[in-house]
């Protein structure tokens, strides 16, 4: 019986814990989709309703929270992602990557200008970017596995162009550098990967 209500104390207590590290990183990511883009552990704990201790007995350090967050943004990017058939035609699949890449992208566009300014100095916050690039990586190279093919040797060439033409960077120069909005951000998006691929299929 006392196991039973062992067990049941820290079951209840590390469930609390996770609602509590939830609660943090959710506090965190909210206040950076509201502007503040360098959320101070003082904000963040009052945002999440706890003491700042608490803050770091479940955090040790903003690093560790990094990752909490971009985790989570990863996770939200999974739950809005929807695979495209690589079987479609090239223009419908051009279309339908373009069209996904920005929805994407406008789901992360808090997080990632946060992570512009940090990362320089934060270890975490590349490691989270990496993994953003790995994922575009992998669908590009599925998606267009055909065209691909076709470019020999140019196709890590063409990877790269693609991925660039498709990522943060250049979404965010379209969008804030030169102030365009999602349609004709994306209409832009759109018109640089068909070109790419046009290369290949022109044959």
């Amino acid at each position: 019986m006392e196991t039973v209500e062992a067990t049941g104390r820290v079951d209840g207590r590390t469930a609390r814990a996770e609602r509590t590290r939830a609660a943090i990183v959710e506090a965190h990511l909210a206040l950076i989709s509201e502007g503040d883009l360098r959320p101070t552990g003082e904000r963040i704990a009052e945002r999440a309703g706890i003491s700042l201790r608490t803050l770091w007995t479940n955090f040790k350090d903003m690093e560790t929270l990094f990752e909490a967050s971009g985790a989570e943004v990863l996770r939200q990017q999974d739950s809005a992602y929807r695979p495209i058939p690589p079987g479609l035609p090239l223009a419908k699949r051009v279309d339908a990557y373009c069209r996904q890449r920005a929805r994407l992208l406008q789901l992360v566009a808090p997080s990632a200008r946060a992570a512009q300014m940090r990362e320089p100095v934060s270890e975490q916050l590349r490691r989270n970017r990496l993994k953003h690039v790995d994922r575009v990586r992998e669908e590009v190279e599925q998606l267009f596995a055909a065209e691909l093919a076709r470019a020999g040797r140019g196709r890590e060439q063409l990877l790269n162009a693609l991925m660039a033409a498709s990522m943060w960077s250049t979404w965010s120069m379209l969008r804030d550098g030169l102030g365009l909005g999602v349609d004709a951000a994306r209409a832009v998006m759109a018109r640089t990967v068909g070109a790419l691929l046009a290369e290949v299929t022109a044959d």
